[in-house]
């Protein structure tokens, strides 16, 4: 276990917060009201709050309107241009982003995922141990976000992540050396992506 400070210099907070929402009416998921709030700023607090000294935000659809109406100020805002192309595109963004930052590892989340807090997140960074490390939240034993991924990972993530499968394809070919960290006690891993999911928020 690392102390606070080492963790906050060491790991980077990375919120993939590019979705244009197509199964929400084309409304972008960051800038969904909860708790009064665009959904961003509560992903952005949740990151903070479980100790990452910096935070890198990956903005897509929308991301001057986001710029103006959330409240990021202290975040590098990385913005994707290739959005479009699903999540895999605004993980490459992001990572790219913190090359060069000294920061030894990503703890990576979703801007859709507002019922995982900083309890999870706190588990999933208290995890971590060098720039080899491969953590991933679980719940009730099936992987989950939020994950952090050590720098020794970022050149195969960047490669293989296409489409909307994000790490997919890495976290699979490097399962055996993936700590799992059982969240299902402090999180719910639900998704808003659709006008059904929408209920979740307040």
């Amino acid at each position: 276990m690392r102390d606070n400070q080492d963790l906050q210099a060491d790991v980077a907070g990375l919120l993939l917060a590019a979705g244009g929402g197509r199964r929400l009416g084309g409304h972008p998921k960051a800038l969904l009201t909860h708790r009064g709030r665009p959904l961003v700023e509560h992903a952005v607090a949740a990151l903070r709050a479980a100790g990452c000294g910096r935070v890198h935000v990956v903005l897509g659809a929308r991301s001057d309107e986001v710029r103006r109406r959330a409240e990021l100020a202290g975040c590098v805002l990385v913005d994707n241009p290739d959005w479009t192309e699903g999540m895999g595109s605004s993980l490459r963004a992001g990572l790219a982003s913190l090359t060069g930052t000294g920061a030894r590892a990503a703890l990576v989340g979703l801007v859709d995922q507002p019922g995982i807090g900083r309890a999870a997140v706190a588990r999933v960074l208290g995890a971590y141990e060098d720039e080899k490390s491969l953590v991933s939240a679980a719940y009730d034993g099936v992987r989950g976000h939020p994950v952090l991924f050590g720098a020794a990972h970022w050149a195969g993530i960047e490669e293989t992540a296409v489409g909307d499968r994000g790490a997919r394809a890495y976290l699979t070919a490097h399962e055996a050396e993936i700590r799992l960290v059982e969240c299902a006690d402090v999180a719910e891993p639900y998704d808003i992506d659709t006008e059904a999911d929408l209920s979740h928020l307040e």
